[in-house]
């Protein structure tokens, strides 16, 4: 029997490629969440009208991040995909962040990556090459998805491939 999703391998095998598992597609209102007891999908919320994923939306197997769920990742990619599906893809950065828990800040970060296989995003290696433009919107979709359920949400920096590339082998290291 193969492996469950959030137990696959965070690297697809002899490469630097991240899997990343989608819970959410781009354009969905629907805020999907992968449950490792269950092995299903559960729908976790529905954003408000107007609002919708501007990317795939998913985590890196096998990781355990400061929140102590998987890592998360904004996968940038051509078109949408599917719940439980396995994308191959390169890290090009983290937007570091918190959140409030327990009246306390807690890390929440965002890793950026681009699917291995995108045409249209090729040319991106490292969060220096996203358009400010576009950066800028993808932190404030996080925000305001925060918001409309009361949690404040603050990227305390944008870091580049190499502190993203960190922060998973520090993920992996803490499901050991």
């Amino acid at each position: 029997m193969p492996p469950a999703l959030h137990q696959l391998p965070a690297y697809a095998a002899g490469s630097r490629r991240l899997h990343v598992v989608i819970e959410t597609p781009k354009g969905s209102r629907n805020k999907l969440a992968f449950d490792p007891e269950l092995g299903a999908f559960l729908l976790k919320g529905v954003l408000p009208e107007g609002s919708s994923f501007p990317y795939d939306f998913g985590f890196v197997p096998s990781t355990l991040a400061d929140d102590g769920d998987p890592l998360d990742v904004l996968l940038l990619m051509d078109a949408p995909t599917y719940p439980g599906t396995v994308v191959e893809a390169r890290v090009i950065g983290v937007l570091e962040a918190e959140q409030p828990e327990n009246g306390h800040p807690q890390r929440n970060d965002r890793l950026l990556a681009v699917a291995a296989e995108s045409r249209e995003h090729r040319h991106l290696h490292d969060i220096g090459d996203l358009p400010p433009q576009l950066l800028r919107e993808i932190e404030h979709f996080f925000d305001s998805y925060n918001q409309a359920k009361g949690q404040p949400f603050r990227v305390v920096r944008r870091s580049g491939k190499k502190r993203a590339e960190e922060l998973v082998h520090k993920a992996q290291a803490a499901v050991s």
